[in-house]
């Protein structure tokens, strides 16, 4: 592509997984998406950061190009999918850098693969507190996956594209600002027109949220992190998690590091693109990377562990 980046697929474990990337040389970041998102979110930054860092990011196993079987869509699964990715492309360890639900992901990648993780940033990062939007929530009701085909399918797909097709043109002509990180939610309800991808998506809601709201917090394994650097980035308008869960995570994380960005919802890294990839190029450049090993992860976790 003539703006530096490539679309690639692997197999893994049988399944084709599609990928993201730029730059050959440099510090290495993963880059992983949300709940019926794609690696298509991250394309800002993969133009901007591939200039002097190699980047990757996949399209997870249900979302985007890559397939979507009937199986396992946890974050333990998606963190063990990310980790054979690392180890397909010949990839010792990096930053991993999470959105949303891949901020669970991210998580749970450093809780299974510490030695792969040089630093950690979550970004609008689910898995840091119960609150979440009311859609979200609802998608966990028992009969969400008959509800859902209604709403979602070829026929409205059609229907969906002629009012964006309207839209824009009533916008080029008005002085209407629509924050860029709205295409990314467009682009997640038209996926959900598709049946795999439908399948997929409730599934996944429903390993990580319920009627209440998030089940999973990471926040009692935060010591784990070890000395690993962490930078929270969050938009401030975000109506997805609100930024409140950013703030708390900076106050339970001595020396973290955590950048709200005002202007922008629950997609910064697209709302405000280059502050994004400044502030992320920054942190990669002004910290170290974190200790690796399992002497490292053994003294962190006995560290906090003890008898009853």
């Amino acid at each position: 592509m003539s703006n530096g980046v490539r679309t690639d697929v692997v197999s893994l474990h049988g399944h084709r997984l599609s990928y993201r990337s730029a730059g050959d040389s440099g510090p290495t970041v993963l880059l992983l998406h949300g709940l019926a998102s794609s690696s298509g979110c991250w394309e800002e930054t993969l133009q901007r950061l591939g200039a002097d860092h190699r980047v990757i990011a996949p399209d997870m196993l249900g979302h985007g190009e890559s397939e979507k079987p009937a199986g396992d869509y946890s974050l333990g699964a998606f963190a063990s999918l990310a980790r054979d990715l690392l180890v397909a492309l010949d990839i010792d360890s990096a930053t991993i850098v999470g959105h949303s639900l891949g901020g669970g992901v991210a998580m749970q990648f450093l809780y299974q693969y510490p030695q792969l993780v040089q630093r950690l940033v979550l970004v609008d990062s689910g898995g840091l507190g119960r609150d979440v939007s009311i859609a979200l929530r609802a998608v966990t009701l028992p009969a969400a996956e008959y509800v859902l085909p209604l709403i979602f399918n070829p026929r409205t797909r059609g229907i969906g594209s002629a009012i964006n097709r309207t839209v824009g043109r009533a916008l080029a002509v008005l002085p209407i600002r629509i924050a860029p990180g709205m295409t990314q939610v467009a682009y997640a309800l038209a996926s959900l027109t598709d049946r795999e991808t439908r399948t997929a998506f409730v599934h996944t809601a429903r390993s990580v949220v319920d009627v209440g709201g998030q089940r999973v917090h990471g926040g009692d394994r935060f010591y784990l992190l070890a000395g690993k650097p962490l930078l929270l980035v969050w938009g401030e308008q975000d109506s997805v998690i609100p930024v409140l869960h950013g703030y708390a995570a900076h106050e339970a994380v001595p020396d973290s590091r955590l950048s709200v960005f005002e202007r922008s919802g629950h997609f910064p890294q697209c709302d405000e693109p280059d502050r994004f990839v400044d502030t992320l190029r920054g942190f990669i450049g002004e910290t170290a990377a974190g200790p690796g090993g399992e002497r490292a992860w053994r003294a962190a976790l006995l560290a906090n562990s003890a008898p009853l």
